[in-house]
């Protein structure tokens, strides 16, 4: 087999070798094929899939040893893989080889396609995360926005899972109290206007260290490390296992695809207005783009008592992916470092190298609306926390 790696020669990549199956009712892959498309480094892989559950999930691995081992990266996908694919015959996979493998040649090109039952354990994790597909999408400002820090860039991001609601006190006091008796000693108490309400008042680092807490008590590997070790304690800057299956915060790159629930420049995740029907955000005078109808207002519903001014979780309508308060109710800790976009790498960017501030992202209950847009971009001193700030969790792959 060759895959040649010109831009205009037909290549053919004949028999794909190598099905899996998993699990109880064992799904079955069958007439698996594949074809370079002329003139293009994509590859189509086609396939049969049967299982006794109406849906599966569909996994890529690539070899370029003769299926000796699958290193070759499968990253840049599209088409019929990941979860919840519908069984049946004629089903495609599109594989980007010049983002990939590119300006590579084999001819020991082999494919393995994978398929899994989805299982009842999956069930609970679909209703909590949403998966955010693979792709390139224009991050930055938009329309005739004047956010200086965020001028449109584009990036691809990799397929990845996030939350579809903000940490809430109470998950957020669950995890705690396992993390005490589990070397996670200096978790702070947190606070929240109701359990059901987002927690804040997280520092970053107790942020990073609650997810590797949650990984642990869930069988996961935990993502962040220091000299080797699992963070547990302490405010040391970690590394970061990207690859690991554990919890960890969204990259600002992460969040930003993630809001904009697969809309296109636009300024919220669901158009170019707001208005107190869509979220938890204060109403500033003179924003032409506020239809709330409120002048120099909090929300009419949840500014009762003492700060903050929270609402529960899912209080309003999600997003295109199914996620909820990406706008108002509490700003959102990020991975990265507070830096010029110009430090971005355009494949899955991470911030910058290093910093004083930590970026947050999504606006609150007390700022304005324009800072409820998808591409405004706070930046905190890690080592404070404030009422307006909590977080959701992202996972890279399913459990």
């Amino acid at each position: 087999m060759n895959f040649i790696n010109s831009l205009h020669a037909k290549a053919i990549l004949p028999l794909l070798v190598i099905f899996s199956m998993a699990h109880a009712a064992d799904p079955v892959v069958t007439n698996i094929s594949a074809l370079q498309r002329v003139g293009t480094k994509l590859v189509d892989i086609s396939y049969n899939v049967t299982a006794d559950t109406p849906t599966v999930q569909i996994y890529l691995e690539i070899s370029n040893d003769g299926g000796q081992t699958f290193t070759v990266p499968a990253a840049s996908t599209g088409g019929a893989v990941g979860a919840g694919i519908p069984t049946g015959t004629g089903k495609t996979i599109t594989w980007d080889a010049g983002v990939d493998w590119n300006g590579r040649n084999s001819s020991q090109l082999r494919f393995k396609v994978l398929a899994d039952d989805l299982l009842p354990d999956l069930t609970d994790f679909f209703k909590e995360f949403a998966l955010i597909p693979f792709g390139n999408f224009t991050m930055g400002r938009t329309n005739d926005d004047t956010i200086a820090d965020a001028p449109p860039a584009s990036v691809t991001v990799s397929e990845f899972f996030i939350a579809k609601h903000e940490v809430t006190k109470a998950l957020w006091d669950e995890i705690k109290t396992w993390g005490a008796s589990n070397g996670y000693t200096d978790l702070e108490d947190g606070r929240g206007k109701a359990t059901n309400h987002p927690v804040q008042g997280i520092y970053w680092a107790s942020a990073v260290k609650w997810c590797n807490a949650r990984s642990e008590m869930e069988g996961f590997t935990p993502a962040y490390r220091v000299s080797e070790s699992v963070m547990k304690t302490g405010t040391t800057s970690p590394s970061v296992n990207w690859s690991a299956n554990g919890y960890r915060l969204p990259t600002e790159a992460e969040w930003e695809k993630a809001a904009r629930g697969g809309l296109s420049r636009k300024r919220f995740p669901w158009g170019d207005t707001i208005n107190h029907s869509q979220a938890n955000y204060y109403s500033y005078y003179g924003d032409s783009y506020d239809l709330s109808g409120a002048v120099n207002n909090f929300h009419p519903t949840y500014a009762t008592g003492a700060y903050p001014y929270t609402s529960p979780v899912g209080s309003f309508a999600a997003n295109g992916y199914g996620l909820h308060d990406m706008a108002g109710n509490v700003q959102e800790w990020c991975w990265d470092w507070y830096g010029s976009y110009s430090n971005f790498a355009t494949m899955d960017p991470r911030g910058a190298a290093s910093g004083t501030y930590r970026v947050l992202r999504g606006g609150c209950w007390g700022p304005y609306e324009i800072n409820c847009g998808v591409a405004c971009r706070y930046y905190f001193n890690p080592g404070l926390a404030s009422n307006s700030r909590g977080f959701r969790v992202v996972r890279s792959s399913v459990p």
